[in-house]
């Protein structure tokens, strides 16, 4: 059986972003992936937890996540 043409979800998208229940995008943020060591224990404590996405770069994620944002 094939799957029927119609509205995808990008998945790379899906795996870097989060939409709360309210419509807010949640991102990680960048820089914590290695060479931890010389970055100080404040730079590395800033770089925790999820960050609000910018209002201008809202509209492209959500229309990337079509099932996951309230319409």
């Amino acid at each position: 059986m094939r799957r029927p043409k119609g509205v995808k979800t990008k998945k790379s998208a899906a795996k870097r972003f989060k939409i709360t229940a309210n419509g807010k995008v949640l991102r990680r943020k960048a820089g914590r992936r290695h060479l931890n060591q010389t970055k100080s224990a404040k730079r590395r404590r800033s770089l925790r937890g999820p960050k609000l996405v910018d209002e201008t770069d809202k509209y492209r994620i959500t229309a990337s996540l079509p099932f996951s944002h309230r319409g």
